[in-house]
Order: C-alpha cells, then structure tokens, then sequence
C-alpha cells in the first residue's frame, strides 16, 4: 500500500459502484448457501462462478503478498478466525459464525466488503457481538465526511466497542480503494479524534471493524494467511466501500441482498419448524 491518496471522479465513483453492487449480490449469492453441511470451498466456487457469469473476476484470487500468493475468491473465516481465512474441507455447522470477505475487479476498478454470518442456532453472547460491530461500522461510516480526519472514524469505531469490552485487532486495517485493491490511507479501527490523513471529498474507502469476543491478540496460522484470535474466542467483520461526499459518506456496497436473503432463509427455517 503506497503513501499516494487518490481523489476519484464521480465517473470513477460510479464505477467503483457497479464493482460494489457486484460484491453484495455476489456474498448475498453466497448466503443462499450457508449452513450446516457445506465446505467453505463450496461456497468459494459458488462466489467465483457468480462473479465471473457476471463479467467481472474475483479480486483476490492470485492477490501476492511477498512469497505468497491467495488462490482463492473469498475469504472465509470461520469462529475465531478474524480475517482471510482460505476456503477448504471445513464443513459448516451448528453454532458456527463465519466471515465471508469478497472483492471483486470490473471495469478496471475494485469493489471490497464483508458480512458475518451465523450457521444455524449461535449464542445470545455471540449475537451481540455480531450486532454491535456492524453498528461500529455504521459509526465509522458517520464520520466518514470532508473536512473530518481518519482518526474521527477510527474513533467513532473504537468508542462504540469499548463499551462492550470487546476486542479491536490492531494488526490489520480498512484502506483505500479504487484501481488498486488497497491503496492509502489505512483506517484503522482504533484512534484519536481529530488525528491522521484530512478527509477530502472524493476518497474512496474500505471502512472494516475487525473485532473479538474475548482478547485482541491474534496470529497468522501456519497457512500464512489466515489470522486468528489467540484465545480461539469467536469474531466478527463486517465492511463497507463507501465513498466521501460533501457532508456525508455514500454507501457503495449494500447489505439489503444479503440481510433480504437471511431473512428469508430464518422465514422458511421457521415454516419447517411450526409444519413439525
């Protein structure tokens, strides 16, 4: 990630859009399919299949870091695994949360965003934490405006978690977006209000709270890629590519197709149990 910040257009921005509406119906595509029984590899060619029907590829397979390189469409990050998780032979089950991360590359620009998901019946300890880390989210997003700086967001992120003690992974940050998967600035989930890169209108971001039930600590694991939180307490992560506006921030990526598509899975799931 270079120190450049790059200024979009609003012509790059409606672009950038059309990259961000792919990833939400792209994890939504995925969503119809998560639940108990399936391999997170599966999930992993459903998302690939969609995106490339779609005339468009998957942004991080082939991604490079040093030595190496992430051959898969998704990140798929299950219990304590945090973030980029590689999809394989572990099958879903009951109680599981699972983090699905998806960007994509159309018409020379990136779209980035990522949604947790529960499997089945999880904990009420567990569903609040997945609540409030998507409502931190929300929170960074507030004060992602011109004229503000990064650590307004960070802020906003770090105190709406705080008050439920959780942990905020300091190892890894949202960033910029646009031609390049990650550009500058990082966004981290923690900081000081008033603090870092001044905000101008224009800047294209991935806002993404990382966050864990028990202690912050995290490791990479011995695939070189996945980081999990040490205490193998469960996560959440939940992300948005949004971009600045005058006196707001404009929401590229959407989680109506996603939230539309887990609603009705919990409406049928409910339908099966009242037939029994």
């Amino acid at each position: 990630m270079g120190k450049t910040i790059y200024l979009k257009t609003d012509e790059e921005i409606e672009l950038i859009r059309e990259s961000c509406l792919l990833v939400s119906k792209t994890i939504a595509e995925t969503a119809k399919h998560i639940k108990e029984g399936i391999s997170t590899i599966k999930l992993d060619k459903i998302a690939e299949e969609y995106i490339r029907d779609n005339d468009a590829k998957p942004a991080f397979k082939g991604y490079r870091r040093e030595d190496k390189i992430f051959d898969y469409t998704l990140c798929v990050s299950v219990n304590e695994q945090v973030v980029h998780g590689m999809p394989g032979s572990y099958v879903l089950k009951n109680g599981d949360v699972v983090s699905v991360d998806c960007g994509v590359l159309k018409n020379g620009f990136y779209g980035d965003s990522a949604y947790t998901f529960a499997v089945g019946e999880i904990s009420e300890e567990v569903k609040q934490l997945l609540r409030v880390t998507k409502e931190s989210l929300y929170k960074g997003i507030e004060n992602a405006m011109a004229g503000k700086r990064v650590g307004d967001i960070s802020h906003a992120v770090q105190e709406h978690i705080n008050k439920y003690g959780y942990g905020i992974v300091r190892e890894l940050v949202g960033h910029g977006i646009g031609k390049s998967l990650h550009e500058a600035p990082e966004i981290p989930n923690f900081g000081k209000r008033g603090s870092g890169v001044k905000i101008e209108e224009g800047l294209v971001i991935a806002i993404e709270p990382m966050i864990t039930l028990g202690k912050r600590d995290v490791k990479t694991e011995k695939d070189g890629w996945t980081v999990a939180a040490t205490d193998k307490k469960p996560s959440a992560h939940f992300e948005h590519t949004i971009a600045v506006k005058k006196n707001k921030a404009d929401i590229l990526t959407t989680f109506e197709y996603i939230e539309q598509e887990v609603k009705q899975k919990q409406t049928r799931s409910d339908q099966v149990i009242s037939n029994q």
